[in-house]
């Protein structure tokens, strides 16, 4: 064979090469770390009022676990990481990507799970001397395992295909306690099967204030989420993850009795944990699978005003010195992935149900996510007609950014849709 021959053939072989990238591998890796504090530390239910001290934690029910689930397909890797906190500032996020490898950090997306009996990750302050009764070496511990269980979740990527749903789910486990009938009953899920056509992991999106236990009563607990966690392994789903959605100005756990009272036990944690977990798994079982789901990750900084005093307060005294503009306003990252069929935007904080119906109409996938307190944890988010407008809205106005954070936040992310791919068969 001549030196000229073997040339075009190598030369053949690279053309191809390039015009025929490597075949694309769906691979997902999902780990899972304990993060309850021992000894138990005092639990965070909401923004204290200056000097309030929030309760001592006297006894646990269940234990605490932050999740990862790694996604990789042609090239784009992502985290969407489950933690068990009311909520979980960029503060503290970026304080666990920098201890990631090989995925970029405006890829991560740390969500909390809004539990309201797990300890304070805000370091809210309790006066202007910038005191915090938040334990800053656990904030600290617990960033270094949430790192370390993303990237063990990272070292351990295994093919498989994925099945993709949303439809509404039963009552008795959500209802909006500002207007009962006014939250949205969809929940999104993500099943991904190995190779052996046994679940790996299952992916559940839903808007919930998990809070039965809440946090008056010294106990610290996942909620519903660890019995939510528990069921969906004991149903074969894998390893479960959970993250919330619009779920602000009140769309909390039904935890009402035949008296119409909160009943506030474990047994309920495990009534309404189960109940979910049936659901997801109802939804997604005879959906087909998607063997090569398209992956892409979008991200944009979007910028919003400190109109709020509470909130003002917050950031210049808690120890966790938030990073601001010099203007005094405050950035973050929003992000956008689209995975086959689904859509997904994350909310940095907790958007009420109107902005999560206004945004999954606007949005492009045959399913739509909406990952709240993601990135961000910046309070309650609503519409400027709605913020400080009537006596019922008083406390999610006084716990929000402020007036023009709903609309930047609308305005921002649907800037966000139209500048992104669209999903696999996209609606119009």
């Amino acid at each position: 064979m001549s030196k000229r021959f073997v040339f075009v053939l190598l030369a053949l072989a690279l053309c191809i090469a390039a015009s025929h990238p490597a075949l694309a591998e769906l691979k997902i890796g999902i780990a899972s770390v304990n993060v309850t504090p021992d000894p138990l530390l005092p639990v965070s239910g909401g923004v204290p009022d200056p000097g309030e001290r929030p309760p001592a934690a006297k006894e646990k029910k269940g234990e605490l676990e932050a999740r990862a689930l790694v996604i990789e397909n042609s090239g784009t890797k992502i985290a969407i990481v489950s933690v068990p906190y009311l909520g979980f500032s960029s503060t503290v996020g970026n304080k666990v990507r920098e201890q990631v490898k090989g995925i970029k950090p405006e890829n991560i997306m740390i969500g909390s799970t809004h539990v309201h009996s797990a300890p304070d990750m805000y370091a809210f302050p309790i006066n202007e001397k910038g005191e915090t009764l938040a334990d800053m070496k656990y904030i600290e511990a617990s960033c270094a395992k949430i790192a370390k269980c993303i990237n063990e979740a990272n070292g351990k990527l295994v093919p498989v295909s994925a099945k993709i749903a949303e439809d509404k789910i039963a009552e008795k486990i959500a209802y909006n306690y500002y207007a009962p009938a006014l939250y949205d009953r969809r929940c999104n899920v993500i099943q991904f099967i190995g190779t052996d056509g046994k679940a790996v992991a299952t992916f559940v999106n839903y808007a919930i204030h998990p809070e039965v236990i809440g946090p008056g009563q010294g106990i610290l607990s996942p909620d519903v989420i660890g019995p939510f966690h528990d069921r969906i392994a004991e149903q074969g789903g894998g390893m479960a993850i959970f993250m919330n959605g619009a779920q602000g100005g009140m769309v909390t756990a039904d935890c009402r009795g035949e008296d119409g009272k909160d009943v506030q036990t474990w047994e309920e944690c495990i009534r309404i944990g189960n109940l979910l977990a049936d659901e997801a798994l109802r939804i997604v079982k005879d959906k087909p699978e998607q063997k090569d789901p398209m992956l892409y990750c979008g991200a944009k900084k979007v910028t919003f005003p400190i109109e709020s005093e509470g909130m003002k307060f917050i950031v210049a005294y808690s120890p966790m010195k938030a990073s601001l503009n010099a203007d005094g306003t405050i950035s973050t990252t929003v992000n956008l992935v689209n995975f086959g069929t689904a859509q997904m935007l994350t909310i940095p904080g907790e958007a009420l149900p109107n902005i999560g119906f206004y945004l999954k109409r606007k949005m492009h996938g045959e399913q739509n996510f909406l990952l709240g307190l993601t990135n961000d944890a910046f309070g309650y988010i609503l519409t400027k007609e709605d913020f400080q407008s009537f006596e019922r809205y008083n406390y999610v106005s006084r716990t929000s950014l402020g007036e023009q954070t709903g609309p930047i936040l609308i305005d921002e992310s649907l800037k966000l849709v139209e500048e992104s791919p669209r999903p696999t068969g996209a609606k119009s």
